[in-house]
């Protein structure tokens, strides 16, 4: 068998569970706003002011539900998956000389609206 044995050493210290998931997902979050202000040159749209940084959306993950928490994660997760390929696309046809204007714009109200969403579900008083 080629099997892996398990392992039976002691996870790092420094693992927490759901703590490393918020890091990661502060990262992204944070990679996400440097994605979104390329895609809003693209658009020719002036970019809103971030709701929330990486540090604070850190700190809404932390003080969340365990249930929202996971949940935005997920959005997060989502959002990046749908932005990765949304850019290259929106590169790629701007490298052939055709406006991606319109792509870019529709990209642009996508990433708003789900940015929208996971902050709603971290900070629903702030929603209202």
């Amino acid at each position: 068998m080629n099997a892996m044995p398990p392992s039976f050493y002691a996870a790092p210290d420094n693992f927490v569970p759901g703590r490393n998931e918020t890091l990661e997902a502060s990262l992204r979050w944070t990679a996400l706003a440097e994605a979104a202000r390329v895609v809003a040159t693209l658009a020719r749209v002036e970019t809103e002011p971030a709701s929330a940084d990486g540090r604070e959306i850190g700190e809404l993950l932390q003080g969340a539900d365990p249930w929202r928490r996971e949940r935005a994660e997920h959005g997060i997760a989502d959002i990046s998956a749908f932005m990765q390929p949304g850019i290259v696309a929106l590169l790629s046809v701007s490298a052939r000389g055709v406006d991606p204007k319109p792509a870019a714009q529709a990209l642009w109200e996508e990433f708003i609206d789900a940015r929208a969403a996971v902050m709603a579900l971290l900070n629903p008083a702030g929603a209202a």
